[in-house]
């Protein structure tokens, strides 16, 4: 053996070397361990773990609306975990917790020997599972060296932070059961449908037997293995002194006894509108530095939690009724090859409802069923209004002087566009041929009427007030078919708009969320809505909302009084689109303004001629919805609008003058009123109101003749 000259010269100093050996590998270590320190989780860093309090939104009376969670987890003091669970931790996972202080060397010591000889070991504690749980980035679960020096590391800075009854706690609430169930209290719920407080002894060792391996041990998919593994931690408990052996050899021969329920996540009573706050707050979080999964806020709504269930009730059950008879129909349809063939289509519907004073919203429904249709048709959805979109004709029109007992002749007007076609609005009914008041024309919902107005008044002004009363995120084409509700809004639009009739001209912007508080109740931000805006004047909107209330009492909403027996002072409309594809109905109260939307997703399907209208489907939910608020005493029955009831009657003169002409004759002037005169057989005819002022009493605008003339060589083609 050549060795070195200065070992076999002076063989003592092999004893130094042997010595040295020890000693550079402990300063390396030493090193390598200090080197780690600043990479591993601080103890500030441990201070900041908080328990992940999720976000809770409140209705306005205090009640849970929705949570804000990123996994299912709910924190539990250990006070509130079955004792069997702890002593089956300890008894499994970490025998000598009480006696070291982060870190048991003798066990390390033990699983590496072990691990050496092929049987691969955990010599981790809780604690230091603990740390990996708190700091999966950070620390992370390979298995290196480096891993188990932060783990360790961490570990220690816990165990000086707290006592040994605030890690088990931490522990038990951070460690992951599958299908999303984090923490004791969730795999409790999940496996057995009880609390952690419940748990029995042989509960509480399957859920602690499964931390080896969770998926490897899942009960569900495996429970051989479970049984097995449980089995072991039952043995663990005999051998900590925790089990007697004569129960031990009872208790191994029982079955599972799972009681498993994956913990969806609780959708709550407005899962439409918590999932547009839930946007929002995101934002909002970001911006002020809190996260909404685990900073505990607290977001205070509008909502009325009492309305929301008559919502959601009155909708289904309405809904329900619908689609019976959608799918009789739907069995007996002619075959559409544009189609897919596919089962009965399901019918939709929306609701929301909103406080005209304040704008507070009160309830909101956005589909039938949010885990079958999460879009939201109250927010997102822009359909065609149809004829709720009538009032903001009629309002344009009494906000210009126009009086709502003003004749207009009952006829289908044709009317040129700038694009030389001619537009032919009809109606449902045959046109009367006579004169028929700007009251009754919006009572009735005549579009022949409607159609008329717009061309007097002007789609551009039309499209302004209703902007201004409520229609501002959606785009309105500014076309005469406007009137007739042909540019798609949404519901929630609508409905705001309605309040600014009820609130005589008053527009305030929609509000749902009132303050955002922190964990300890503290404000962190309260919002209120902007100053109102005047969109009408007071005088045109109490006219239009006067005419409205003749909708429900003689018109195409009389059935909210006749089918649901509601009284008092209402105003409202109807709201039917092409070949009932969406059916509306929005009504006001003083106190609350309500809408309804129905139809299917799917625009090319369309509803039944014996249903498909507002008047027979979306009124049915609103209705029913008043009728149980009502009892409930929710809303005052008594209230009443500050608008006046006008009970004037259109001029006779001019009465009898149109009417005369529609029967075919002209007559004389009258000192007082217009004369209607003879004119040219081609041409359009526009009756001036009385206070017109000029003299002749009509204004001939010539025109091609698009059919031949009526008779007495007169075609009226717009007649105010």
């Amino acid at each position: 053996m050549n060795l070195p000259g200065f070992l076999r010269d002076h063989p003592w100093r092999w004893l130094w070397l042997l010595l040295l050996i020890p000693v550079v590998a402990c300063a390396s270590v030493v090193m390598y361990v200090t080197a780690l320190i600043p990479a591993a989780p601080s103890i500030a860093d441990i201070q900041r773990v908080k328990p992940q309090e999720p976000t809770v939104v409140l209705s306005e009376d205090g009640q849970q609306l929705a949570l804000f969670r990123r996994k299912a987890q709910e924190w539990v003091k250990l006070s509130q975990v079955s004792p069997h669970v702890v002593d089956a931790l300890l008894a499994t996972e970490d025998r000598r917790f009480y006696e070291h202080h982060g870190l048991d060397l003798r066990r390390t010591i033990k699983a590496a020997w072990s691990t050496m000889h092929g049987d691969l070991q955990g010599g981790s504690t809780i604690s230091q599972q603990l740390a990996r749980n708190l700091f999966p980035d950070e620390i992370g679960r390979a298995p290196t060296i480096e891993r188990k020096v932060k783990e360790a590391i961490t570990a220690v800075r816990i165990e000086k932070l707290y006592p040994k009854e605030r890690i088990l706690e931490m522990y038990l609430n951070t460690v992951p059961f599958l299908y999303n169930a984090w923490g004791i209290e969730m795999a409790a719920r999940t496996y057995f449908d009880k609390p952690a407080s419940e748990l029995d002894v042989l509960q509480s060792a399957t859920l602690i037997g499964m931390l080896k391996g969770t998926r490897y041990y899942n009960p569900v998919l495996n429970p051989e293995r479970a049984v097995q593994r449980r089995n072991l931690v039952l043995a663990q408990l005999v051998s900590a002194g925790k089990l007697a052996s004569g129960d031990y050899e009872r208790l191994k021969r029982e079955p599972l006894g799972l009681d498993f329920e994956r913990q969806d996540e609780d959708l709550g009573p407005a899962p439409h509108l918590a999932q547009q706050i839930k946007t929002w707050l995101v934002g909002w979080a970001d911006k002020h530095g809190y996260n909404i999964y685990a900073d505990g806020l607290v977001v205070h709504t509008t909502i009325d939690s009492r309305l929301q269930r008559i919502a959601l009730d009155s909708l289904a059950r309405q809904a329900d009724k619908l689609q019976a008879i959608s799918d009789k129909a739907w069995e007996h349809r002619p075959r559409n090859r544009k189609l897919p063939q596919e089962d009965k289509p399901r019918l939709e519907a929306a609701f929301v409802a909103e406080d005209p004073s304040n704008g507070h919203v009160k309830a909101w429904v956005g589909s039938r069923d949010f885990a079958r249709d999460q879009f939201d048709h109250v927010q997102q959805a822009r359909r065609q209004p149809g004829s709720t979109f009538k009032p903001f004709v009629y309002g344009a029109a009494f906000d210009m002087g126009i009086s709502p007992t003003e004749l207009v002749m009952d006829e289908a007007p044709e009317i040129l566009l700038p694009d030389g076609k001619v537009w032919k609005p009809s109606d449902v009914h045959e046109a009367t041929g006579l004169p028929t008041t700007l009251r009754d024309g919006l009572v009735y919902s005549k579009n022949a009427i409607t159609a008329q107005l717009i061309e007097r008044v002007g789609a551009g002004r039309v499209a302004d007030l209703a902007r201004a009363m409520g229609v501002r995120q959606s785009k309105l084409d500014v076309v005469p078919s406007l009137a007739l509700g042909t540019s798609p809004v949404t519901l929630k639009e609508m409905v705001s708009s309605y309040c600014t009739i009820a609130d005589q001209g008053s527009y305030i912007e929609p509000i749902v969320v009132l303050s955002v508080e922190n964990r300890k109740h503290q404000v962190l931000e309260q919002f209120h809505p902007p100053v109102p805006e005047q969109a009408l004047r007071v005088e045109a909107a109490q006219t239009l909302l006067d005419v409205m209330r003749g909708v429900i009492d003689r018109g195409t909403g009389a059935g909210i009084r006749s089918r649901f027996g509601l009284r008092g002072d209402l105003a409202g409309k109807t709201g039917t689109t092409q070949d009932n594809t969406d059916g509306w109905f929005i009504l006001m109260h003083p106190q609350l303004v309500a809408g309804a939307w129905v139809g299917f997703n799917d625009q090319r399907i369309t509803m039944g001629n014996s249903w498909g209208q507002g008047a027979h489907n979306a009124l049915n939910i609103v209705g029913d919805f008043f009728q149980n608020t009502t009892k409930a005493k929710l809303v005052d029955a008594k209230a009443k609008f500050a608008a006046p009831h006008d009970t004037s009657e259109p001029d006779p003169d001019v009465l009898a003058q149109m009417m005369a002409m529609a029967n075919g004759g002209l007559q004389p002037a009258s000192d007082t009123q217009p004369a209607i005169v003879d004119a040219p057989a081609v041409g359009t005819i526009v009756i001036s109101p009385p206070t017109s002022p000029d003299p002749r009493g009509y204004v001939v605008i010539p025109t091609p003749p698009p059919s031949p003339p009526a008779q007495g060589g007169i075609r009226i083609l717009r007649a105010y």
